[in-house]
């Protein structure tokens, strides 16, 4: 009896709509984990795929992201598949090579009514076997267009990212006309560069990607977009081959290089240095550069003087916190875009509750939606509160960064600076990664985040700690009842 229960259990959370569901959470879970840049950059384009016997299988649509993620994700893909799902014990990472040969044929030039051949990248087909990739691992070839991004460094644009689905205001409007200004006439002095600020999923990387778009569109423009993390890598894999030169050709031949999250380049000073002669020779040549960060040239605290006084000469435009009235809006535009009825309460609850991150908001919404659709329920006011409960949680916490280094310093009487400094003694790792755990546990901040209040460290440092702690508190009563009080005192 007991057996014929667990296969039909192991047979429900084998079906589709359950995979989807779990595939979901999963996502959430890793993007509070790794943040937003990074959550973008890699687990964003991973596809779902089928479930055979025990193994998941997810796709991506390149090599080098399959590499990348399996690497650096794939374990903890498949922990988080094992707490999700019983019967999923092994995750599969594979390229889609469907999907793959489409953008491939989707890149070569395509007539429009105006006679203007249609603007891509060039992808190249591979296949997973050894011998098939020698035979297609080749860059498909095409007539070279005058508006193409003539190199393979660059991200796709995102299409969704126009600025007619941009929502408009106060906290915004200036860095829309900005945008809008250099997407009309790029290079235009006291425009270039055009440097865009503001916090975590506020709205930068869309105005980018409208801009871009629309140059594409007007033809005769070759348009480059990459992150700083991507630049990074991309430069990195040009000195280990010895193809430093190809790299810099490919870049400082576009009309037009958009750089986002710059402030991932802080402290790698040998891409700064990079990136500074790409930026003049670009400048120089009567080329667009546009960058964005989360803050401002003047705040961005290890990048080199000259690098910021450069980023600071141009356009400067940040954007600010979001206003309930321009979540509302965001909110009503994104439910109207889908199809899916929600409730006006629904929409005012979460403009209400989510209040830093429009990415946050809009994904709360895309979570409702995407709820209904796969169990067949309308969204209303209670299921929002129970689908959301995670997320909503996080955003009721006050507790901020600096208040539980200052308390855990003061706790276990060490300096305050320790919390950032590289001080290895145990008397002081110990409480730093206490202060993480506690990071983690009680604020919305990413791991990333985290790491940049601790001396700029990275986000498995976090994670280490985070893990250490939760184990060690299992061992040690006496640690647990420590982190215990400590959490007390910062809530209450």
């Amino acid at each position: 009896m007991e057996k014929a229960q667990s296969q039909d259990a192991a047979m429900a959370s084998s079906d589709g709509s359950s995979l989807k569901i779990s595939w979901l959470r999963i996502c959430d879970r890793l993007k509070s984990e790794v943040g937003d840049v990074e959550y973008r950059m890699w687990i964003q384009r991973i596809t779902l795929g089928p479930l055979d016997d025990d193994e998941i299988t997810l796709y991506l649509p390149e090599r080098f992201l399959r590499d990348w993620v399996r690497a650096q994700y794939g374990q903890r893909l498949q922990s988080l598949w094992r707490e999700e799902n019983p019967v999923v014990q092994h995750v599969e990472l594979r390229i889609d090579k469907k999907a793959q040969r489409a953008a491939a044929m989707d890149s070569l030039p395509q007539a429009s009514g105006d006679g203007v051949a249609r603007s891509s990248s060039i992808s190249a087909i591979a296949n997973e076997d050894a011998a098939a990739l020698e035979r297609e691992e080749a860059t498909i070839a095409a007539p070279t267009s005058t508006n193409e991004v003539r190199n393979d460094l660059a991200v796709p644009l995102d299409r969704r990212f126009t600025f007619d689905n941009f929502v408009v205001g106060k906290p915004n409007e200036f860095a829309y006309a900005c945008a809008g200004r250099v997407a009309d006439h790029p290079a235009s002095p006291g425009f270039n560069p055009l440097f865009l600020y503001g916090g975590v999923g506020l709205g930068k990387t869309h105005l980018m990607h409208a801009i871009g778009l629309k140059l594409i569109e007007r033809g005769n423009i070759s348009v480059a977009y990459m992150s700083a993390e991507k630049f990074m890598y991309r430069f990195i894999a040009s000195m280990q081959s010895k193809s430093q030169m190809e790299f810099k050709e490919q870049l400082r031949s576009v009309d037009v290089l958009m750089i986002d999250d710059l402030q991932f380049l802080i402290g790698k000073n040998s891409t700064q240095e990079e990136f500074f002669h790409t930026f003049n020779a670009l400048v120089d040549a009567g080329r667009q550069i546009i960058v964005s960060a989360d803050k401002s040239p003047s705040d961005l605290s290890g990048l080199e003087d000259r690098l910021r006084t450069r980023l600071g000469c141009g356009m400067v435009a940040d954007i600010h916190a979001t206003t309930f009235e321009l979540r509302i809006s965001i909110l009503e535009a994104k439910a109207k875009a889908s199809g899916t009825p929600v409730p006006p309460k629904v929409l005012e609850y979460l403009a209400h509750k989510i209040t830093t991150n429009v990415r946050e908001l809009e994904g709360a919404l895309n979570r409702l939606i995407a709820h209904a659709d796969l169990v067949g329920r309308p969204v209303t006011l209670e299921s929002t509160q129970d689908v959301l409960k995670d997320m909503l949680k996080a955003h009721e916490r006050r507790v901020t960064i600096d208040e539980i280094q200052r308390k855990v310093a003061e706790h276990f009487n060490i300096r305050l600076t320790d919390m950032s400094s590289a001080r290895r003694a145990r008397a002081v790792a110990r409480p730093r990664q206490i202060a993480m755990y506690l990071a983690k546990q009680l604020t919305s901040r990413s791991l990333p985040e985290i790491g940049r209040k601790f001396g700029n460290r990275d986000h498995t440092t976090v994670m280490h700690a985070v893990n250490r702690i939760s184990e060690l508190m299992e061992q040690d009563p006496g640690l647990a009842e420590s982190v215990e009080l400590l959490r007390h005192m910062l809530e209450s």
